[in-house]
């Protein structure tokens, strides 16, 4: 789809979001904010999504009859994650405006294609190959070098489905995912910081860019954003420009996340894409112009997008698992709080259950205020 065949869509047409967790959950409530009716295609009843939606079809993201259903009910489709059925969503395509198309999903949702993708937009990329058992691994390792990273190709997050090669003695057990489905090797990067921008384009194709900012995991899960990320002024500018080139090349509609390793500072790389608003943009709500979730709901319905301006520093801490109840027993004490709870019916450990975003002027308070949640993480 190019740029000059992108529909207008106006309030109060009907958007269907295919996926009812968080991020379908902040598009429904921004797209509702504007007038439009939203509808869920979600496995969990009362999902998150659902639950500020017109209406949720309870169905699993496979049953293509389901997805046809919201298809039809819906003047436009949209999705807040990466394994979606392509061949399904083709079908349901020819019902309802589809902006995002499935080749963005068919690239971001298999490592290989998206890492190959990434070295064809002539973006550094860390040293990768594909596995599919032990003669692969050898011939992998011996290109890529010790240490690795094993991950399957497709599915896996938050560190699921993946594994550390750091030596022959690791070999043997990497039969435990390569057996399974298609892998890939990947050279463990080094890097002083991990980073993402949020990027997506307007009904004419022009490209508009978030801050870049600085992500802190802990066990492979996003725990804190700061943003703006504290970089040089060269690593801030190589973001935007490559978040430029990647959105060009995807034709893009709708806004990805772009994770990057920030090497030093003066060199940045790409490490993955996501075809969705991204957890790291949750401080978009309060600390810019436009939220990446608003800019999502305008960019697939059409409508023009500001550029964006930050207000404040901002710091954004994910509440996993009891990490929720902790801040629901702060919140009396916390008036700097900006508090999301996602509605989710259990908690589980290192589970999202919601966020804290806080502004302010100074990094470190912003930081101390939030590092009250101690909790689990």
């Amino acid at each position: 789809m190019s740029s000059s065949s992108i529909k207008t869509i106006l309030p109060p047409a009907t958007i269907g979001i295919v996926g009812g967790g968080q991020l379908g959950q902040m598009m429904a409530l921004i797209a509702k904010s504007m007038g439009y009716h939203v509808g869920i295609l979600d496995p969990t009843p009362q999902s998150p999504a659902g639950q500020v939606a017109d209406f949720q079809i309870v169905a699993e993201y496979a049953d293509v009859d389901s997805l046809m259903k919201l298809a039809e009910k819906s003047d436009v489709l949209t999705y807040e994650f990466e394994n979606v059925d392509e061949a399904s969503l083709l079908k349901a395509k020819k019902v309802a405006e589809l902006p995002q198309g499935v080749n963005l999903l068919h690239i971001t949702g298999e490592r290989l294609n998206e890492k190959n993708f990434i070295r064809d937009c002539g973006l550094p990329v860390t040293k990768f190959a594909a596995v599919n058992d032990k003669h692969s691994l050898e011939k992998a390792i011996d290109e890529v070098g010790y240490p690795a990273i094993l991950k399957t190709t497709s599915g896996g997050y938050d560190g699921h489905g993946q594994m550390d090669i750091n030596g022959p003695a690791d070999i043997d057990g990497a039969a435990e995912l390569y057996d399974k489905t298609q892998c890939i090797l990947e050279a463990r990067q080094k890097f002083i910081a991990e980073a993402s921008v949020m990027v997506t384009r307007d009904l004419n194709g022009k490209v508009i860019t978030f801050p870049l900012v600085e992500n802190r995991h802990k066990n492979h899960i996003l725990h804190t954003t700061i943003a703006p990320g504290q970089f040089s002024q060269t690593v801030h500018d190589k973001a935007h420009q490559y978040a430029e080139i990647i959105a060009n090349k995807l034709d893009l509609y709708g806004v990805l996340g772009i994770e990057l390793f920030v090497i030093d500072d003066q060199d940045i790389m790409v490490n993955e894409l996501a075809p969705r608003p991204h957890n790291s943009g949750h401080y978009t709500i309060e600390a810019c112009n436009i939220s990446q979730f608003e800019a999502h709901i305008r960019s697939i319905c059409g409508l023009p997008i500001p550029a964006v301006t930050q207000t404040k520093p901002a710091v954004m801490r994910n509440l996993l698992g009891t990490d929720l109840t902790l801040a629901r027993n702060l919140l009396k004490d916390h008036p700097e709080w900006h508090f999301h709870d996602y509605g989710k019916a259990e908690i589980r450990p290192q589970r999202k259950m919601g966020h804290v975003t806080v502004l302010g002027d100074n990094i470190d308070d912003l930081l101390e205020s939030t590092d009250m949640l101690k909790g689990e993480n």
